[in-house]
C-alpha cells in the first residue's frame, strides 16, 4: 500500500507551528524558571542544533533523526522554541502499556492454516518494542534475538521476579505480547502467529508500563537501524513530535510499524497515538463472536482488526496468563506481516497485502478498518469458510 492510498481512510496530521503549545499542554509552565527539566527538541538546522546543545545542561540523548534530549532550565527550555532552526520543544512525556488485566486468536487469524502449509515467519524480525521479554520462557527462548534495554529492568519493582538481564521483563506485558506475535510450536503452552519469527527485545517501558517519549523514540530508531522487519508498539498516549519522527525515520526504512489502537471505548474518533500517524498500522481488537471489544478505542485510523478479548499467551516467570487489550490485537497483525516479510514483501507490500485479504465482519470501518487480518488468505492459502 502506498502511503496516499491510506489517506481516505485517515485524518491528516498537521502539525502546528507553535512549538510552544507541547509545552504548555505538559505542565512545564508550571515549573519554576531555574527548575531543570526534561525535553525533547526537535531541529530544522544545524543552528537549531546548536542553540538546543548551548542550552543543555545535559544532553541526555542524540538520535539519527533531527532531534534530541536534554535537561535544561524551564526558563531556557521556554526561550529556545522561539529560536530560529528550532521546529518544536516538547516535555519528555510517558506513554502507557495497552493491557487489561483480566488462544482462541491464533485460530481465529487461521495462522494454524499457514503454518500446516509451511509457513512459520522463519528469517523474519520482529521487535517487541514494549516492557522487555521473560528470557527464559521455554516458548520463547529459541526464538530470542538480540536485544537492548532503553529502561533497565528493576527487580525491586520487578511483577516477574529477579531480572536476570537488562532487557528482561519485569512487567509482564511484553511477554505476553511476544507470544502472540511469536512463540514457538513445541507441543506445550502456546504457539503464536508466526513461530519461525526471530524476537527482539527493546525494552523502553519500566515494571508499571511506562516510558518516555524518548526512551521509546530510541527504541524505535535502534530497531530500525538494526534492520528490523515489524515493529510493534502496544502502548498508546498523546502526540509526540519526537516520537512522529522516530516513526518516520523507521517507516522510511522500511520497518512495518504495528501498534494498538487504545483501550479508551467504548468511544469515537479515540485512536492512541502512535497508533494515529499514517506511517503505522492501528489495530483495534474484536472477541470471539467477532464483534468490537468494548474497550476498543475506534476511528478513522484503525486499519485491521485483530482477537484483543480473553488472549491466552505466554507471561514471565516462565507461565501463561489471559489478557485483553488492543495490546493483544496488534502482535497478530505483527505476525501476519512478518510471515510476509519472511516471504520478502516489502513493509509497504505487506501492508496492502494484509489490508486487501482482510476479511470483512460486518463492523463499520473505523470499527475493523479493512476487516479482520487473515494469515492464511494474505500467504495465498485457502482459509475455508470463516
Amino acid at each position: 500500500m502506498s502511503p496516499e492510498s491510506d489517506v481516505s481512510r485517515r485524518t491528516v496530521l498537521k502539525t502546528t507551528g507553535g512549538s510552544l503549545l507541547a509545552l504548555g499542554t505538559t505542565g512545564l509552565a508550571s515549573a519554576d524558571p531555574d527548575d531543570l527539566v526534561r525535553v525533547n527538541v526537535g531541529f530544522k538546522s544545524d543552528r537549531g542544533r546548536r542553540a538546543a546543545l548551548d542550552a543543555a545542561d545535559e544532553v541526555v540523548r542524540q538520535f539519527n533523526f533531527d532531534a534530541l534530549t536534554i535537561r535544561v532550565p524551564r526558563q531556557a527550555a521556554t526561550a529556545l522554541a522561539d529560536r530560529p532552526g528550532v521546529r518544536y520543544v516538547e516535555t519528555n512525556g510517558q506513554m502507557q502499556a495497552l493491557a487489561q488485566t483480566l488462544p482462541w486468536g491464533i485460530d481465529r487469524v487461521d495462522a494454524e492454516i499457514a503454518h500446516a502449509n509451511g509457513d512459520t515467519g522463519a528469517g523474519a524480525d520482529i521487535a517487541i518494542v514494549d516492557t522487555g521479554i521473560d528470557t527464559s520462557h521455554p516458548d520463547l527462548q529459541d526464538n530470542l534475538g538480540w536485544a537492548k534495554a532503553f529502561v533497565l529492568c528493576d527487580s525491586s519493582c520487578s511483577q516477574c521476579g529477579p531480572c536476570e538481564v537488562p532487557w528482561d521483563d519485569d512487567n509482564g506485558h511484553g511477554t505476553h505480547v511476544a507470544g502472540i506475535a511469536g512463540a514457538i510450536d513445541n507441543t506445550e503452552g502456546v504457539v503464536g502467529v508466526g513461530p519461525g519469527v526471530t524476537l527482539h527485545a527493546v525494552k523502553v517501558l519500566d515494571c508499571q508500563g511506562r516510558g518516555s517519549y524518548s526512551d521509546i523514540s530510541a527504541g524505535i530508531e535502534y530497531a530500525a537501524d538494526r534492520g528490523c522487519d515489524v515493529v510493534t508498539l502496544c502502548f498508546g498516549g498523546s502526540h509526540s513530535l519526537t516520537l512522529y519522527d522516530a516513526v518516520r525515520y523507521a517507516y522510511n526504512r522500511g520497518v512495518l510499524l504495528v501498534a494498538a489502537a487504545g483501550n479508551d471505548g467504548p468511544c469515537t474518533d479515540c485512536v492512541a497515538y502512535p497508533a494515529a500517524y499514517d506511517e503505522v498500522v492501528a489495530v483495534c481488537a474484536t472477541s470471539s463472536d467477532d464483534s468490537l471489544s468494548s474497550f476498543s478505542s475506534t476511528g478513522p485510523e484503525v486499519e485491521l482488526a485483530a482477537p484483543g478479548s480473553g488472549i491466552y499467551s505466554t507471561m514471565c516467570t516462565q507461565g501463561y496468563d489471559t489478557y485483553s487489550g488492543t495490546s493483544m490485537a496488534a502482535p497478530h497483525v505483527a505476525g501476519a506481516g512478518g510471515q510476509l516479510m519472511a516471504h520478502g514483501y516489502t513493509n509497504v507490500e505487506a501492508r496492502h497485502r494484509l489490508q486487501s485479504t482482510a476479511e470483512d465482519i460486518g463492523l463499520s470501518s473505523n470499527e475493523q478498518g479493512y476487516g479482520l487480518v487473515d494469515v492464511a488468505a494474505a500467504l495465498g492459502h485457502y482459509s475455508g469458510d470463516n
